[in-house]
Formats: structure tokens, sequence, C-alpha cells
């Protein structure tokens, strides 16, 4: 059977052709895994996700039409240029789903309180679709800025980064970028500048949009807010009397449009979820649709992009201000799989960074020859990176020379045997002076922050801190930065801070120099841990999501619990997009059972743990002070990482989730990469005290196998397979007590 996705009929001059378009079929068989079918039948002349290349990025003008269109294959954008520039139409080429459903503006400024539209088109007087014939009668607006010239460049990376270690892709993004320059008549807004930028990419059905703003009046121009897209969206759901919030009878809100995906550089709160960190995206009503089917006009199909909080940014005569930039996936599917690939295969591309993925220990030390011994035994295991944890004695914010020689010397030490290093440090959660921590504007009182109490960056010691973390990586030769507690949003109502001026711009100047802390470090070869969405920005990683006092529980819960959080983390995110932990000592709590030390009395469940992680491609913090005790311990070690290194690249490749661990079955995930020798690598586990045998159904359509596979189960006998109509194999394994399983796929 098949699902019709985002169905559409495509306009053409001789006839209407209904597409059934991508479809994946999710099944649950008795015990069997989650399987997901897919076909292809759509407007692309391939599937992207198996393979991209037949989708380069064009930006073309239409003459007779007046027009300037940005497409690859897989989306085409289009704009009018005259009398004024309008976005007329937005298509998903995969689907021929049209997103558009009327003109707006292409922005808006807000400029010492008053609204100032960037570009549009305005007149039309049907609000549920566009039609092409309705554009010449469209007119420019009166108060806007409006188009007076525009180019066409080569996209350029939006961060230089350098990296020594393993990455899955170190190539940069590649795409052509379409700039649109406007100015105003108006005496008020005078000799101000306004760049509207939309970047589109090989490969991808994606396009980035970012302003920049230019002041040469003379004058300081208050920039209250920036929204840098504006665009009515066609409905997702028809509702008579349900609304955009949840609606007092139903409970119930009106769904989003699902066609497209957004995300911004401009998101926090340490939800370690982009959709919860999101500080930009809204979903609003259009009360100029008067034809929708909602009585009350509050069907939520106007999205508008700006920080929540507005921006309060004084800009300087002869200053350039860059909006935040705001990434626009377009959506082929409702399945969460698939949609989840999209999004992983967008940051693999635009953002490199989040695919390297170092080996790497967290070290609780309390002297110096502890760091050497932890770094020994790294590198005699092939670890490729030692962190100093929190609780350790590494103080980055000394940049005294007796501590920054320390430092060195051990960083040497490192280098020497072939290891990165770096070091915790902890910004947002803790109590700085009264000077220095932000100011609740409801009491005019330090508090009233994400952590209660915090430091503003923007403060002498926020500042200091900025440059002593610069001082001491720069000179030492730390590789690695580990960032707890990354600005998390909190305003600031203190007026003598050095690094903004009032309440109105604290959130958006302390963001720009966490930012600018991230883009240093991305730029000169050190890699970032920070639990807060700064992906767009530089960091390498997040925590995968997990509740530190469940590791006070179980050794046997632990497991358990580590495999569901690597099921529901790596819906979105890359295998090295985020890490877990297995703490080695005693943590939050917790009697003999929960802990691993002494290693060599639990092998296996250190083991098992290693193996978990390892096998999702995911690092995890292993915390303590050591690696191994033994030499029993320390071969088990080596065992896990040589494994892991052998099968390092179908390990960082894309994960399709089977069964979610539940301690009744066998729980499971797979990683496919179409472009491999190795298509494919499945990982099984058997958490019941018995043996078990299955058989398991295989979702083989993203290997890009088509008629067979030949699998083999560890290291035994190779079997060929061949694939159902539907892309499936049928898996008979049989796994042992307490175990774990990996498979290969090959062709």
């Amino acid at each position: 059977m098949k699902r019709w996705i985002f169905s559409a009929i495509k306009v053409s001059a001789c006839s209407l052709i209904l597409f059934n378009t991508l479809a994946v079929k999710a099944q649950t068989a008795g015990q069997n895994a989650k399987v997901l079918s897919s076909s292809v039948n759509s407007l692309a002349k391939q599937d992207w996700l198996l393979n991209n290349s037949a989708y380069p990025a064009k930006i073309y003008a239409v003459p007779e039409k007046k027009e300037l269109v940005l497409d690859n294959g897989l989306l085409k954008r289009t704009f009018r240029i005259s009398p004024d520039v309008a976005c007329v139409d937005f298509l998903n080429l995969i689907t021929g789903q049209q997103l558009l459903r009327a003109v707006k503006p292409e922005a808006r400024l807000v400029i010492d309180g008053r609204n100032y539209n960037v570009g549009g088109l305005y007149g039309q007087k049907e609000n549920a679709y566009l039609l092409p014939s309705w554009v010449d009668d469209l007119k420019p607006g009166d108060s806007s800025f409006h188009y007076v010239t525009h180019q066409i460049t080569e996209l350029k990376p939006f961060l230089n980064w350098k990296t020594k270690m393993w990455a899955g892709n170190k190539q940069q993004a590649v795409g052509k970028v379409l700039s649109f320059t406007y100015q105003s008549n108006l005496p008020a807004l005078k000799n101000i500048q306004v760049q509207v930028n939309y970047a589109i990419y090989d490969g991808l059905p994606l396009i980035s949009k970012w302003l920049t703003v230019k002041n040469t009046s003379g004058k300081i121009v208050q920039l209250d807010q920036v929204v840098n897209e504006v665009l009515a969206v066609v409905e997702e759901e028809s509702a008579v009397v349900a609304s955009a919030s949840a609606d007092q009878k139903t409970g119930r809100a009106m769904k989003v449009p699902q066609g497209i995906y957004l995300e911004s550089n401009f998101a926090f709160n340490n939800a370690m979820r982009y959709p919860m960190s999101d500080q930009t995206t809204h979903w609003k009503v259009d009360k100029s649709y008067t034809s929708q089917v909602n009585y009350e006009y509050e069907t939520p199909c106007l999205l508008e992009v700006h920080p929540t909080r507005n921006i309060g940014v004084q800009l300087k005569d002869g200053e350039t201000f860059q909006s935040i930039r705001t990434n626009e996936l377009l959506m082929d599917s409702y399945d969460r799989e698939r949609r989840g690939l999209a999004i992983r295969k967008m940051y693999r591309t635009t953002m490199p960074w989040t695919t390297a993925n170092p080996i790497f220990m967290h070290l609780v030390s309390k002297n110096d020859q502890e760091v050497r011994t932890a770094i020994d035994q790294c590198a005699a295991t092939g670890y490729e990176a030692l962190i100093l944890s929190f609780g350790s004695h590494c103080n980055m914010e000394d940049t005294s020379a007796t501590n920054i020689n320390k430092w060195k010397t051990l960083t040497d030490y490192a280098h020497s045997k072939g290891l990165f290093i770096g070091s915790y440090s902890l910004f947002s959660s803790r109590k700085i002076s009264d000077a220095d921590d932000v100011i609740d504007p409801k009491t005019g009182k330090p508090g009233g922050a994400f952590f209660n109490n915090a430091p503003c960056f923007g403060s002498n010691w926020g500042l200091g801190y900025l440059k002593s973390l610069k001082t001491f990586m720069s000179q030492t030769g730390f590789d690695i930065f580990e960032n707890d507690g990354p600005y998390p949003g909190d305003v600031c109502a203190s007026t003598t801070h050095p690094g903004h001026k009032g309440l109105e711009d604290s959130q958006w100047k302390q963001m720009e120099l966490q930012k600018s802390l991230y883009h240093w470090c991305n730029e000169n070869g050190i890699y970032v841990n920070a639990p807060d969405w700064y992906f767009m920005d530089g960091v390498n990683k997040i925590g995968i999501g997990y509740r530190e006092v469940n590791f006070s529980l179980s050794r046997e819960q632990q497991m358990i619990l580590n495999r569901q959080n690597i099921f529901d983390g790596t819906w979105d995110e890359i295998p090295s997009m985020v890490w877990g932990f297995v703490p080695l000592t005693k943590y939050q709590g917790g009697g003999p059972e929960a802990v691993l030390e002494p290693l060599k009395d639990h092998l296996k469940d250190y083991e098992q743990l290693m193996m978990q992680y390892y096998g999702a491609g995911i690092q995890a913090c292993y915390r303590g002070p050591r690696l191994y005790d033994t030499e029993e311990t320390k071969q088990t070690v080596v065992k896990v990482i040589d494994w892991y290194k052998g099968n390092r690249e179908i390990l960082n490749s894309d994960i399709i989730h089977l069964r979610r661990a539940d301690g009744r079955d066998w729980d499971g995930l797979m990683h496919v990469n179409p472009k491999l020798k190795t298509k494919g690598m499945i990982m099984l586990y058997n958490p019941l005290k018995e043996e078990i045998s299955r058989t398991v159904k295989i979702p083989m359509y993203y290997t890009g196998l088509k008629d067979s596979a030949t699998l083999r189960v560890q290291n035994g006998a190779s079997k060929k397979y061949k694939l159902d109509r539907e892309y499936n194999i049928a898996l008979p394994v049989v796994m042992k007590p307490e175990s774990y399983t990996w498979i290969t796929i090959n062709e």
C-alpha cells in the first residue's frame, strides 16, 4: 500500500498531471522492526537523499516576465523584480507542492518604533491563491524600501572552518546567492541601505535567507527589529472554529504548515532540541486572507521570522548590521524518518563541522600526573582526544604565566602522543557579583535569569571571560573547548555594562558575543561541545538528552535507558552531533550496582555501554580517572575502539530507527549510506536473560540497494537476500542472552 504525501497538481500548457510522490510506509508486524518502504515517482529525476548530484543550483532571469528564478531541480523560488521585488512562486519540485498563496513584503524593519516594509507588491484581492495573471496588476507600497539593483554570486562559506580531526565531510556547501539591494525615498530612511540575500544550494531543497542593513545617514539609527522573512504559506488544514493557539473547546491548535522546515542561528534554552530552542519562527494569522475557512481568521498560515524579543540595536553611522540567518528546507514527506533524513542532510552539507567526531575521554583530574596517565591510556587504546571534565583541576580563566606554561607543557605532551586536548568551562549557571550578574528588569536587582543567577556576557567580567578563554586556548594550544551553560538568552537591565546599552539590546548583544567565541573556535581548529543550539555558528556537538540522576540507577537500567536516549535523540541529529554520558565512577548518587569502577569487575557492562554508543556512531563522555585498570580491561577497550575505527564511515552515517528499547524484546537501529562500499550496518540488542530467535524486517531503501543485498552477521558467513517490492528483507537472527549483534550490509 502507498500513502499520498504532499500530492500536488502541476499545471502545464497541455495537461494536469497528478503526482503520487515519494511514499514511505511504516509498519509493525508482531515483534518485527518498524518498516520504511519507499518508491519514487516524483518531479525530481531521482531521490535526492540517495544521490543529489543531479541538482546543481542555478539563478537565471526570465526577462519577458521580469523575473529572477532560484532553481536546483528540487525547489524553485521566483521573484518579480518590477515595479518592485516580490516572491511570486515557491515550488517544491519533488512533490509539485506550491507553498505560496499570496504576495507579501520581502522583509520588514522596525526603526524608531515604526514599521517599514522591504519590497513587496500590493493589491492582491484573493489571498487563498495567487494566479500569475494577477501579478501585473499589483503595485509597489508607498512606505517601503524599494528595489534598486541585484547581484548573483557564488556561495561563500559562512565560517572558514579548520580541523585536523576525523570528520565525515570536510567540504563546504556549494551554491549561489541572489542579493537584492533596497533604498527608500523617505527622509527618515535616507542613506539606509538594505540588502536581502537568498542562498540556494547544490543538491538540497534548501534556501538560506539573511539581511544586512548599512547606515550611512550621518546619525545613529535605532533598529528595533528586523523581520527577515514574511511568507503567506498555504495552510496545512482548515477548521471552522479552531485557532492558531489551543482552542478552548477542542484543546487542540491548528497544525502549522508542514511542507517547510525552518531553522535559524538564534536558538537557545538548553532543550538540546531545535524546535524547543527556536526563538524566531512565528506562525501568525493573516486577517487579509478573508476567504479562509476559519470564521475568526485564525488559521496559522503567515510565516514571520524574527527574534521574539526586539533586538534594540543602535546602528551607528558607517556600521553594517547583519540579521539572523534562516534555513528554509522544503519537505517531501510526513514520514518522521524521511523528514529527519532531510534535516540531517542539511546539517552534513551546510554545517560540515557537525560531522567531526573525535574519540574522547572525559577525565576527572586532581593533578598533572593524572593528566599524563590519562594521555598515556588514551594513546594506548586508540582514543584521539582528552577533555578535562567538570570537577577537574584545569581553570581556563586563569591566564597567568604559571598556569599557561603548565597547560602548554601538558598540551605538548598530548600532541606528542597524537592526541587532542581541551577542557570544560562553565559560563551561565554561576554567580559572579552584583556588578557583573544580569539584572532582573522586574526587580532591578541580580537574579531572574534562566539559571536564577548568571553573569551578563556584556559585563566587565563577561568581556574578560571571553578574552581569557581566547588567550588561554591560543597560548596553550588547546584543541577542544567544552562550554557548559553557554548564553541561554538572559536579558539584562543594567545600563552600566560596557557590552550593551540597556535592557532593549541586552539579549542580542550577549548572543553576538557568544557567537563570536564559537566563530573564533571554529576558524581556529578548536572543537566545541556546548549544550545549546549554536550549530550554525560553529558548535560541533550537543548533548543527546538524558537525565543525569538516572546514572545513579543500576547498570542494567542505565543500558536500556541509554539505548532509549540514543533512539530518541537521533531522529533529527546525525550521530556526530550528539554526545552521551557514561560515568565510570559514582555520579549523582547510587550504590555499587550503579558504577563501573573497578572496571575489571564489570567488564561485560563496560563493553556493552561502549558498544551501544560506538555502535550508534556516538561519542560518550567516559568520565572518570582512567580508561582501564588491568590488561584485560585495556584489551576490551582496544577491541571496541578497533572495531569502531574499522567501521567508522558507516557508523557515522545516517540512522534508521528499527525498534525502541523497552526491555521486553530486542531493540535496534541501522546505519545506511548508499555512497559507501558497506551500505549499511545493523545493531541489535537482546536485553533478555534468554536466547531469542526472531525474523526482523529490515528496511533497505536508504542503502540504495534495489534487488539484493549481502548480509554478514558479525564475523560469520555472508548470505545474499532478495529485496521485496517494498525494499525490505526478512532477516532471521539468533541473539544470545543480554548481548549485542552487528550485521554488515553490502551489495
